[in-house]
């Protein structure tokens, strides 16, 4: 029956499919997408939901930033730690073995990883709506989509590149988390960093998080002046997302590793 689908039709299949077995995952939806909501929630209260000019609130600023996080959460971290696992479990070399293409299959695995991010990425900003104050900036939409799409597909290219890097599976979720958190706060999407050392500024600038952070959330910035996505922003992105391709044909691979 499946030879008879298109492939496209095979990737809405698998796609479901996996989107199924996350929702069937109880700890993966928490820390995917409750974490970055709890993170919402707890800033937006402390720094209080009050006018601080022009009729904008805390969460203008910190809502898009949750949503880069829960959406790098979901490509990123999601990948790494569910293909490591399925490698381990013998699940991609059995894939291998039907008439499902394991292009196929893995093309499912992203777009699934993807449509969690869009998800969560409309949570972030429909709760902030709701009850913290944030307002839409509808005229830079367009940039918001071209971000979102460049900082997608960088970081589940690097999702799938630290996991052909990672020897045992049960390392992956420290791994994911080791890589991620650190990088998240260097590139300043829980607090901003105008006036920490140099050094540290400079080090989030090399890193993509801040280039794919850093415009998003200026997209939704009331008194942004300038330009909201630079060269510089695409460049490095583009830089990490072809680092990331190189690194995964040069050593993923479908068949559990020795040590595991």
């Amino acid at each position: 029956m499946s030879g008879a689908r298109t492939p496209l039709a095979l990737v809405w299949l698998q796609t479901r499919t996996t989107n199924r077995l996350f929702w069937r995952t109880p700890v993966a939806a928490f820390f995917t997408l409750a974490l970055p909501v709890i993170f919402l929630v707890l800033f937006s209260v402390i720094f209080g939901s009050d006018d601080i000019g022009g009729g904008y609130s805390f969460s203008q600023f910190f809502a898009p930033s949750m949503a880069v996080f829960a959406a790098v959460s979901s490509t990123f971290s999601n990948l790494v730690i569910k293909t490591a696992y399925a490698r381990k479990l013998g699940i991609l070399k059995r894939v291998q073995g039907t008439p499902l293409p394991p292009s196929i299959y893995m093309a499912g695995t992203i777009l699934s990883g993807v449509w969690i991010a869009v998800l969560s990425v409309v949570l972030m900003f429909v709760i902030g709506w709701a009850f913290f104050g944030f307002l839409m900036i509808w005229d830079n939409i367009g940039l918001v989509v071209l971000v979102f799409v460049m900082g997608i597909a960088t970081f589940s290219a690097l999702g799938l590149a630290v996991c052909s890097l990672i020897k045992n599976a049960d390392a992956a979720p420290a791994v994911a988390n080791g890589v991620f958190l650190p990088m998240a706060f260097i590139s300043g999407i829980f607090i901003p960093l105008d006036d920490a050392p140099r050094w540290l500024v400079v080090l989030g600038d090399i890193f993509p998080l801040k280039h794919f952070a850093g415009p998003f959330g200026a997209a939704f910035h009331p008194w942004h002046t300038g330009q909201v996505l630079g060269w510089q922003n695409l460049a490095i992105m583009g830089a990490w997302l072809v680092l990331g391709g190189v690194v995964v044909t040069r050593f993923f691979s479908w068949d559990p590793r020795g040590t595991e």
